[in-house]
């Protein structure tokens, strides 16, 4: 497929900003409903989150996050009250708070809570934060008194900072210049939870913009003056003794080739490249690495200034001609741009003559070097007949010795070249012949490279053409057919851009292969060992644990793949539920009356569970994709076929979907989810003890905050 610009279109990259701010150190954090009516519940937790609790990410999803399933005996009451508090005024907080993990174990951490805000300015999300600063305090710290140092400790946690918001930004700014400001650090800026522009340096070159192709031009037309010159200067310039014809009276030229080709270079580590994910990296540090690990070093090689050696007016020898040579490695370059250049047919015909006529000129330089070693022999026989002395004499300019005489180099190239282009198109004409042994063999092999070269280039341009690029042309010709369609029912700019965007980036996964066509003639046994191992990530799923090989063999010929771009929804609130689905990458959100209600992530199942009638399902809110998304599902009513065919499985099935689902679209099941919440042990246990639990809280947050002092 020809070359494409990338996936460009702006994605609501929230998800990833905040976990590439935490830059490691300590991603567990929960993502709160802001909007919601209900306690704001939690729609998004990190991985980090679950290994800090030992909770799985489907018994955390859907509970408020005030985290009340992690109090516990020492949980202060001042700190839940101040956490409520934050929550009611969407205010940010900071604070010190013992939780309990799931298995009952105590740990402690620093609690920041930092309201999220959309375009509008409305707050959308809360943005919880759990540093684990257990190994800071000792047994004795967590059952010591703490009511004594409670006003000191207030205002040492003060002091520790906005850490979430220092990961976030990491910037200050001070509110004046040459006087002491009124504020030394300046507030940072919150994150925005909205769809944001690709946020590039101005010092980066896109690779699919027309200044990045008009020098690519330009370095192509370098590379093949490279190709030219190196074995001209090697073969020809070199035996010369004309000093009127030596390498210095190209010099200027041949380094401002180098510069350019060092130029290039530099450029390359600015350039923007397509990963193989189809995203577009803009990062520096990642285009410095992919570079380096390419062609850095080949293009290094090949721009090595050897004709600043003439510059400076140093002697030289031939073996420097030699050295020349590895500026030929540029021509792989030539290869690998080969794919860009080859979707127009007559870049692909001008190419293919070009390479002809440089191998012409190739054997043109060998061919002299082969006339000169025979006037450079000692045996009289073989001096007197070669085909330079041939030339000289007809020119009235014969050799007199191997360094004297002779035709002068313009008119021996024009010969040289006479030669090797009417041996390679026909047999010759007979006016420049071989004479000699080794020019005979030599005039031998070229004539079989131009008969090679007839049926390559000549007789089979239209076969080649077809075998090397019919892949592309299917895609020309579907791309044309989709244009087409959009110009005869008129789509607006919206619905073309998403019907293209769809069919390219679906291509680029895909190469154009339908795998169930490609696959309709196998055996089934074969077949369903290829889709399982194609839907290997959907079938570890833990609902998918105690089901047999034979039901996963035929669940795994149900599983189709599919995908999403920004701002599409994959669901719309109250449409019949047509299958479930499994994030493979990118990030989705889910919605209800403009409310975000989940945010799935890699690794997450969308769907419902299956009713005991075969009725319908209807959707209870809207899915919309924020970044580039690749999913799999499974149809509902495929999976009903293979659950009736498996009972055993399909009884487990239904009541383990209940707790496999991030989250459960079927209408009335956000009812269902609060009762199962609502009747949970640990809750119950937090109700009972709630009123002490945030007193402790408090406690403890000032007596450690005093013990750091």
């Amino acid at each position: 497929m020809p070359v494409m610009k990338g996936l460009l279109a702006p994605q609501n990259t929230f998800l990833d900003t905040i976990a590439n701010h935490f830059d490691g150190t300590h991603s567990n954090f929960l993502l709160g409903n802001a909007q919601g009516r209900q306690g704001y519940p939690i729609v998004y937790c990190s991985d980090g989150f679950c290994e800090l609790t030992g909770f799985v990410r489907t018994e955390v999803m859907q509970k408020t996050c005030t985290c009340r399933f992690l109090h516990g005996a020492e949980t202060s009451e001042r700190v839940r009250q101040q956490m409520d508090k934050a929550l009611e005024g969407q205010q940010e907080y900071q604070g010190e708070v013992c939780f309990y993990m799931k298995n009952g174990k105590p740990f402690w951490c620093l609690l920041d809570i930092v309201p999220i805000k959309n375009e509008k300015g409305e707050v959308v999300l809360f943005l919880f934060s759990f540093k684990d600063v257990t190994e800071s305090y000792g047994k004795s710290h967590q059952h010591s008194n703490r009511r004594g140092v409670e006003a000191t400790g207030i205002l040492l946690t003060l002091e520790r900072g906005r850490t979430v918001l220092y990961h976030l930004t990491n910037q200050f700014s001070k509110r004046g210049k040459g006087k002491l400001p009124t504020s030394v650090f300046q507030k940072p800026s919150l994150p925005e939870y909205k769809v944001a522009a690709v946020q590039k340096s101005r010092f980066i070159l896109l690779h699919y913009s027309l200044s990045k192709a008009l020098w690519d031009w330009l370095i192509l037309l370098a590379t093949f003056y490279v190709a030219v010159t190196v074995p001209f200067n090697v073969c020809f310039v070199s035996h010369q003794d004309d000093t009127d014809w030596d390498s210095r009276s190209t010099i200027a030229s041949d380094i401002a080739v180098e510069m350019l080709f060092i130029l290039d270079i530099i450029l390359n580590f600015r350039t923007t490249f397509v990963s193989q994910s189809g995203q577009v990296v803009y990062d520096a540090r990642s285009i410095y690495l992919h570079y380096c690990g390419t062609w850095f070093f080949i293009d290094l090689i090949a721009a090595l200034p050897f004709d600043l050696l003439y510059a400076f007016n140093i002697t030289v020898t031939s073996l420097v001609h030699l050295l020349k040579t590895v500026r030929l490695l540029r021509l792989l370059r030539l290869l690998q741009k080969l794919d860009r250049y080859s979707q127009y047919s007559a870049v692909v015909l001008t190419l293919l003559m070009s390479v002809f006529a440089l191998l012409a000129h190739w054997m043109a330089c060998v061919w002299y070097v082969i006339g000169r070693k025979e006037i450079e022999s000692s045996d009289p026989v073989t001096w007197d007949i070669g085909w330079l002395q041939e030339l000289g004499k007809r020119l009235e300019t014969p050799y007199i010795n191997s360094t004297m005489g002779g035709p002068s180099m313009p008119s021996a190239y024009i010969a040289s070249l006479y030669f090797t282009l009417s041996s390679l198109t026909s047999v010759g004409f007979g006016n420049v012949c071989a004479n000699t042994d080794a020019e005979k063999i030599f005039s031998i092999c070229i004539m079989l490279m131009g008969a090679l070269m007839h049926a390559v280039v000549f007789g089979n341009v239209t076969a080649i053409i077809q075998r090397m690029y019919s892949r592309r042309s299917l895609y020309h010709t579907r791309m044309k057919d989709i244009k087409d369609f959009i110009r005869v029912h008129r789509l607006p700019q919206l619905l073309k851009q998403r019907m293209l965007e769809y069919f390219q980036t679906t291509w680029s996964v895909n190469n154009g292969i339908n795998a169930n066509e490609l696959l309709h003639d196998f055996p089934d046994e074969l077949r369903a060992d290829i889709a399982m191992h194609l839907n290997k990530d959907i079938l570890q799923l833990p609902v998918f644990e105690r089901a047999s090989r034979g039901c996963l063999r035929s669940l795994s010929l149900h599983i189709k793949t599919s995908f999403c771009a920004p701002g599409e929804y994959l669901i719309r609130q109250g449409d019949a539920l047509q299958a479930n689905y499994f994030v493979c990458s990118g990030s989705l959100e889910v919605l209800k009356d403009e409310m975000v209600l989940a945010i799935l992530g890699k690794g997450d199942l969308i769907g419902a569970d299956l009713t005991a009638q075969d009725q319908v399902i209807k959707t209870n809110a809207d899915v919309k994709a924020l970044t580039y998304c690749d999913l799999q599902h499974i149809s509902v009513r495929a999976l009903r076929e293979v659950l009736g065919l498996y009972p055993e499985y399909g009884s487990r099935f239904s009541s383990d979907i209940h707790h496999n689902l991030t989250y459960n679209l079927r209408e009335g099941s956000e009812a269902e989810g609060l009762t199962r919440f609502s009747r949970s042990p640990r809750l119950s246990q937090v109700n009972v003890c709630l009123f002490i639990t945030i007193l402790q809280m408090g406690i403890t947050m000032t007596y450690q905050s005093a013990t750091d002092r």
